[in-house]
């Protein structure tokens, strides 16, 4: 478990690209059906932007998946992702309570499935695809990279994503899905709309970034360390956990994408 702090945080986001080196320029191509199926739950929610650096080849694919509890919120490019040398692949998902949670998660493995059938056309390395999202996104982020069945039903392979990087997911069941059954935001439970459920010591890379523990929402950090350590209990061996101190849930996004950046590095070495 590491923790960042606020100074060494601003001091690493403060630095750039190496002086003199040539940006790519990237294309945008938006609302790109990743699925047409999806009965009466709004199927035109299924939909992806690409934004890639065009006629650059071999490079690293983020497919982001946006917050907003399961029950709202759009896609989008983060800015701290633009110009950066990666391809990010910006993802709608249905939404509760039109849908199901089950819905979300299947929408969420049928964009990435997509992501590894379609990416190398557009140049990216499939063997280099890295799954984020922040809150609810980082929960889906979890729930198709732990649990096989959901990419499998899509013909990919969960165990193909380079790393599942989660901003502040949650790890126990998402409280969106537990008010259907009635219980309460206050109340944990786990059960296999749980990541927790589904540790494993297999799993892709797993890095877990969280706000800090007094800013948090209800206990999130608290799931995430418990998430942490049953990976490793599991004997899963290529997972962290990251306290960003200062910095509460909506705000840890921004200094994150920094360890996402990073670790995206490490692994192209």
């Amino acid at each position: 478990m590491k923790r960042f702090f606020y100074l060494l945080m601003t001091a690493a986001l403060s630095s750039g690209m190496v002086a003199g080196q040539e940006k790519p320029e990237y294309r945008t191509v938006r609302d790109v059906p990743y699925r047409t199926e999806g009965g009466t739950c709004s199927p035109e929610r299924c939909r992806l932007d690409i934004y890639y650096p065009e006629g650059e080849t071999g490079f690293s694919t983020v497919v982001w998946f946006h917050g907003g509890g399961l029950t709202s919120g759009s896609k989008f490019i983060p800015e701290q992702l633009k110009s950066s040398g990666l391809a990010v692949v910006a993802v709608n998902y249905r939404l509760m309570p039109e849908c199901s949670v089950s819905d979300c998660i299947d929408d969420a493995a049928a964009a990435v499935a997509w992501v590894f059938r379609e990416m190398k056309k557009y140049g990216g390395n499939t063997e280099r695809i890295f799954v984020s999202g922040h809150s609810a996104g980082g929960y889906l982020t979890c729930m198709i990279g732990l649990d096989r069945k959901w990419l499998k039903a899509y013909g990919a392979d969960a165990d193909s994503i380079a790393a599942l990087i989660p901003f502040s997911g949650q790890a126990i069941s998402h409280f969106a899905y537990r008010r259907t059954k009635g219980i309460k935001d206050t109340q944990p439970s786990i059960d296999e709309f749980a990541p927790l459920y589904h540790v494993r010591p297999d799993a892709p890379p797993l890095i877990i970034i969280s706000g800090d523990r007094e800013l948090e929402m209800l206990g999130r950090y608290e799931e995430n360390a418990y998430f942490w350590r049953m990976m490793k209990v599991a004997g899963h061996t290529q997972s962290r956990l990251y306290e960003l101190d200062g910095y509460n849930h909506g705000d840890m996004a921004a200094p994150a994408f920094h360890i996402l950046k990073q670790f995206v590095r490490e692994m192209a070495k």
